[in-house]
């Protein structure tokens, strides 16, 4: 009998201490569950800052080619606004040497046969450079 109650009392305690592994395990589990919550919510703040870094970056490099954009526009407009002021420089140059021919070839004009040929000779530069003057400066105006 006593073997009995030994081997009862024995059964009793693994009882118990399986009770208390099984309570052990239920608390790891509900444990668990918020663990893994968690892991997956660093998870997602860790994706979201990347995608926050990412998000920052392209703003920047936006920013960047919008101002880009911007100074290529004002440079096309600077060349052409040099083209135009370069051409009416010349135009006008090439007024100024007609005017000059023209008003000595005037004051020449009574004093000789070779006059005329210079006249007529200026006369053909004038007609020239009226031409030059009547075609109208591409890119001056918007």
């Amino acid at each position: 009998m006593y073997h009995t109650v030994l081997h009862c009392h024995t059964l009793q305690h693994t009882a118990t201490h399986c009770n208390a592994l099984q309570h052990t395990a239920t608390h790891c589990n509900a444990l668990h569950h918020p663990a893994t919550h968690c892991n997956t919510l660093q998870h997602t703040a860790t994706r979201c800052n990347t995608l926050q870094h990412t998000a920052t970056h392209c703003n920047t490099l936006q920013h960047t080619a919008t101002h880009c954009n911007t100074l290529q526009c004002t440079a096309t407009h600077c060349n052409t606004l040099q083209h135009t002021a370069t051409r009416c420089i010349t135009l006008q140059h090439t007024a100024t040497h007609c005017n000059t021919l023209q008003h000595t070839a005037t004051h020449c004009h009574g004093h000789s046969i070779q006059a005329m040929k210079i006249y007529a000779h200026i006369f053909c530069i004038h007609l020239f450079c009226r031409s030059l003057l009547e075609v109208p400066f591409v890119g001056l105006f918007p």
